[in-house]
C-alpha cells in the first residue's frame, strides 16, 4: 500500500474509532445514571433511607416547593428516614420512561422523571391512611473520583 493511501486510510479510520470509543463510554454512563435512578425507586419500595443515601453527595442540593436548600447528610437522613419508615408503598415507579443524559465527557448526568406511587402511610397518631401521587424531579449526578454520586434533586408534585 503506498504512504498516501494508508494515510488516507488513518484519516477516516483513526477518528471513527476514537468517536465509537466516546459513544461506548457515554452509552455506559447513561446505563450507569439511569441504574441509580432505579436504586432511588427501589428504596423508597423497600422504605429504606440507607440505599438512597448511599450515592449521595454531603453536598448535595435540593430545589422544591419554591426554596433552595442544602440539607446535611444526617438531616436528609433523619427526614428521608421518618418519611420512608412511616410508608409502605405497593407501587412505586416511573409512570414514563426517564429522560438520562451524560455529558460528553462522562463527569455530569441528570436523569428527568415522573413516578407514580401508591401505598399506606401511618400519621403521627399511629392512625394508617392511604398515600397516592405523582411527582416529577431531575436528580443531578456528578462523577467524582471514579464513582458516581447524586448532587441535587428539583422535584414537584402533580397537584
Amino acid at each position: 500500500m503506498r504512504a498516501s493511501n494508508l494515510l488516507a486510510v488513518l484519516f477516516w479510520i483513526v477518528p471513527a474509532i476514537a468517536v465509537s470509543q466516546g459513544l461506548t463510554a457515554t452509552t455506559a454512563a447513561v446505563a450507569e445514571v439511569r441504574a441509580l435512578h432505579e436504586k432511588v425507586l427501589r428504596a423508597h419500595r423497600e422504605s429504606n433511607v440507607e440505599i438512597l443515601l448511599e450515592d449521595e453527595s454531603a453536598d448535595y442540593v435540593v430545589a422544591s416547593r419554591g426554596e433552595i436548600t442544602r440539607p446535611t447528610l444526617q438531616q436528609r437522613r433523619e427526614r428521608l428516614g421518618t418519611y420512608l419508615r412511616a410508608s409502605t408503598f405497593s407501587e412505586y415507579r416511573d409512570l414514563v420512561e426517564p429522560v438520562v443524559s451524560v455529558s460528553a465527557d462522562s463527569t455530569l448526568g441528570w436523569v428527568v422523571v415522573q413516578v407514580t406511587a401508591r401505598g399506606r402511610q401511618k400519621t403521627s397518631s399511629g392512625e394508617e391512611v392511604p398515600i397516592e401521587f405523582t411527582s416529577a424531579w431531575i436528580e443531578l449526578y456528578e462523577k467524582r473520583a471514579g464513582k458516581w454520586q447524586r448532587t441535587g434533586n428539583v422535584s414537584n408534585f402533580k397537584p
